[in-house]
């Protein structure tokens, strides 16, 4: 007897049925820390932690400037990108961008949240800056198109005021950083003072200064930008 010959026409898929209930797919958060860090020291560490345990961040990505507006005497780009580097690797959830480094001429902000966000469309960012640098920040180039690119988040020490006039209230956020007390000026005048910056900054980072000799009197010479003009007020 001859069997019947098996359809070989489509196949359906069975019928599914979307869940209503269902949370759409949650976005990678992306912490971008930018800064000169010259050089990188616990405040900006902790002030990273702290931003990415309260945000739930996924990654802080440390952006050192490479030519930072209208500051004078800043230590050669490649040096704060390695001390940079030797600060974050113990912690998984650091990592360090020479997007700022590698671009020619001036830092601006604006034009690292646009290669950022090029660079990761899944990404939602937030923008990790010193709370008075945030008062600032209607000065700085292109200030309208930066909240359509990042929620900016201002970490500041205990009892510092900021006043938000101007600033969008959903695009902002204020967060106290203790370790905030520190500062990179106070650290390289500790050095050129042969004063020491053991448990202000990374032990790393100590001895990389040590070695390469950076901030030291009889040091070499730091970079010197050119005098020009501030159009956009950023520093």
């Amino acid at each position: 007897m001859t069997r019947p010959t098996p359809s070989t026409g489509p196949t359906l898929a069975p019928a599914t049925t979307e869940d209503p209930t269902a949370q759409p797919a949650r976005r990678f958060r992306l912490g971008v820390m930018g800064g000169t860090f010259d050089p990188i020291h616990h405040g900006h560490l902790v002030a990273a932690s702290e931003v990415q345990s309260l945000l739930d961040l996924d990654e802080v990505v440390f952006v050192p400037t490479g030519q930072p507006y209208l500051k004078e005497g800043v230590s050669p780009a490649e040096h704060r990108y390695l001390m940079t580097v030797i600060a974050t690797a113990s912690n998984p959830r650091f990592t360090v961008s020479r997007v700022d480094i590698d671009r020619a001429g001036d830092t601006y902000t604006i034009d690292t949240l646009r290669e950022l966000r090029a660079a990761r469309p899944d990404a939602d960012l937030f923008f990790i800056t010193g709370a008075d640098a945030l008062e600032q920040i209607l000065s700085w180039k292109d200030a309208d198109e930066l909240w359509e690119l990042a929620q900016f988040v201002g970490v500041t020490r205990p009892g510092y005021g900021l006043s938000e006039a101007g600033l969008p209230a959903d695009r902002v956020t204020l967060q106290e950083v203790p370790a905030m007390a520190i500062s990179s000026t106070d650290c390289r005048a500790r050095v050129a003072q042969g004063d020491p910056v053991w448990y202000l900054v990374p032990d790393g980072v100590v001895q990389y200064i040590n070695k390469h000799r950076l901030y030291a009197v009889g040091a070499p010479p730091r970079e010197a930008p050119a005098n020009r003009p501030n159009p956009q007020g950023e520093a």
